[in-house]
């Protein structure tokens, strides 16, 4: 059996760039940033719904984090057993399906909550694993000399821990609670996809109308970007003038 080639016609023929040449095309797509000054006050209140949501989750988580730390080192095996699952369920599943498990499945159960409180209980659950590894960390940290010194003091126990564990150990954990605090309020533009009130939610609603998505998204990204060096100042300021100067005097 024959084969026959069949040559392409000349004009049918596509002359493909060479491989190190980098061809770029051009979209007729004209910016209109003076679209986004009429809607500034909106974005500033989704901005002031960020920062709101972020501090409550942070503060919540924190408190969280605390009581997992202490429940990690619990003479009960049942408790070290539950916080150890509840840490490595929240650390090993993605965080915009532990929000739709609580704002759609809960429902099921007979407990329906609001997108707002879906969402702070979703980022409080999810900083609160990661905040008791970090709190734990801190607190194994603290030297049992100190312990023992409290004790030998006459402290009560919680005493011991309110000074001298707890605060040793966020003044040693604090610039990776901080860290984990500014990934918190990243991960809070993941609860517009149930329509919470927040930044990324307030600047959907308006490219829905106007549909200038580049404009409003680069003005979100910044303002994303402003508020973790805020965030970051802040910290470190906490860090400098509270934790080192508590450690000056110690």
């Amino acid at each position: 059996m024959g084969y026959t080639a069949i040559a392409a016609h000349p004009s049918r023929r596509r002359c493909a760039p060479p491989q190190d040449e980098v061809v770029f095309f051009v979209v007729n797509y004209v910016f209109q940033f003076g679209t986004v000054w009429p809607e500034a006050d909106k974005l500033l209140l989704g901005t002031w719904f960020t920062l709101r949501l972020s501090t409550l989750a942070m503060g919540l988580g924190l408190a969280v984090g605390v009581l997992g730390a202490l429940g990690k080192s619990s003479a009960s095996r049942w408790v070290r057993a539950l916080v150890h699952g509840y840490v490595e369920a929240v650390r090993n599943t993605p965080f915009l399906v532990q929000l739709l498990l609580l704002y759609l499945g809960l429902p099921s159960l007979g407990l329906r909550l609001t997108p707002d409180q879906a969402a702070l209980l979703a980022m409080v659950v999810n900083l609160g694993a990661y905040a008791t590894e970090i709190v734990r960390a801190g607190i194994e940290a603290v030297p049992p000399g100190q312990i023992e010194a409290g004790r030998a003091l006459g402290l009560r126990p919680h005493q011991i821990f309110r000074f001298i564990v707890l605060v040793p150990a966020l003044r040693i954990v604090f610039p990776a609670l901080g860290s984990q605090f500014i990934l918190v309020m990243l991960a809070s533009s993941v609860v517009s996809v149930i329509s919470a009130e927040e930044l990324t939610a307030v600047a959907d609603t308006i490219i829905a109308r106007n549909f200038r998505s580049f404009e409003f998204y680069f003005i979100v990204t910044g303002i994303y970007l402003a508020l973790s060096l805020a965030f970051q100042t802040v910290f470190a300021a906490i860090d400098r003038f509270l934790f080192r100067r508590w450690s000056a005097h110690t």
